[in-house]
């Protein structure tokens, strides 16, 4: 009896030290399962507020917190100048092991780091990019009363003096406003450098130019102008896009319906610091992919007028190694490359 008893306590043993063993395998060797995220998130719009930047950041942390995808307290940071290349240095620097600090960003962080003027020495590469979420386009704005009837009315005032018209982008020179506003004039035969533009801190504040008379036509965001164009304050005087879009924008003709050969397109991705673990990567590829996925999200696209296009981290990083090579293209051929 006695021996039966120990055979019986020896099978148990075994059964249970079976049993730790793959427990600590399944937690990746060592027993421990990842506990990230343990504590609040913030997400970085290197932006002031009202702009692209500021928006998809928040709708980001907003849709993340009502699905239940992140169930640590999100919250948005705004963080402007330079065009984003003021935070990027920071982002680069001393948050570059912090993985509870994320940046949403588009073409900027390539423009910025291959420009000439104003150039930042930091760029993707000095991130970790976790995804693309949205693409969005250009557009050319004026005030409802702006005697510029259309895009070529205004590129013919521009190349007749451009000392007279004002241009406004919510980007620093060199930066995404910036290309967009001149890339008309450039296509136009305009020398992009005579082009008088004014940089702010964000699209809202270039927008805040344009009604209050400091500026007479911006480029910023076509999905951040809807509801200006509703409420009659601004006309839209073309967009970037291949294709007329929706919405409040539907009748707004595109750069090459106006007669210019040219468009651009505005993406959206959210990146990490660079020094982020493997652990930390699968939780925001699995979070990001099943955001993507979720009806929340789309809603939320649809209110915004963006368009989702998705990327994972690989594929993120990619594109960007792409775009990156179509960036430098566009700023040699404007004559702003470093």
């Amino acid at each position: 009896m006695k021996r039966i008893s120990m055979w019986i306590v020896v099978g148990l043993l075994t059964f249970m030290l079976a049993a730790c063993g793959g427990k600590q395998e399944a937690s990746g060797g060592d027993g421990n399962a990842s506990d990230y995220p343990k504590k609040p998130i913030t997400v970085v719009a290197p932006s002031g507020a009202g702009g692209g930047w500021d928006l998809t950041a928040r709708s980001l942390a907003k849709i993340l917190s009502e699905t239940k995808l992140v169930s640590e307290t999100m919250t948005v940071e705004n963080k402007p100048g330079g065009g984003g290349a003021v935070y990027m240095a920071e982002f680069a620097t001393q948050e570059k092991n912090n993985p509870y600090k994320l940046m949403v960003s588009s073409p900027p962080i390539l423009i910025n780091h291959e420009k000439k003027e104003g150039n930042s020495p930091y760029g993707y590469e000095d991130t970790t990019p976790l995804a693309q979420l949205t693409r969005d386009y250009g557009a050319i704005v004026v005030k409802k009363d702006s005697p510029f009837a259309d895009l070529p009315s205004a590129l013919e005032a521009i190349k007749a003096d451009p000392t007279k018209v004002t241009v406004a982008g919510g980007s620093a020179p060199g930066s995404m406003d910036h290309l967009v506003a001149v890339l008309p004039a450039f296509k136009y035969g305009i020398d992009p450098k005579s082009v008088k533009y004014v940089s702010y801190d964000g699209g809202g504040e270039a927008i805040a130019a344009l009604l209050g008379g400091n500026a007479d036509l911006i480029a910023t965001d076509a999905s951040t102008i809807g509801e200006y164009v509703k409420s009659g304050k601004v006309r839209v005087l073309a967009v970037s896009s291949t294709e007329r879009l929706t919405g409040e924008l539907a009748e707004v003709p595109t750069f090459k319906q106006a007669g210019i050969d040219a468009d651009f397109t505005i993406w959206r991705g959210i990146f990490g610091p660079k020094e982020m673990n493997e652990d930390e990567l699968v939780y925001w590829e699995k979070t990001l992919k099943d955001l993507s996925e979720s009806e929340a999200w789309k809603e939320e696209l649809e209110t915004n007028g963006w368009e989702s296009d998705y990327k994972n981290a690989t594929d993120f990083k990619s594109f960007l190694d792409d775009q990156n090579v179509v960036v430098q293209e566009l700023l040699t051929a404007l004559g702003m490359e470093k």
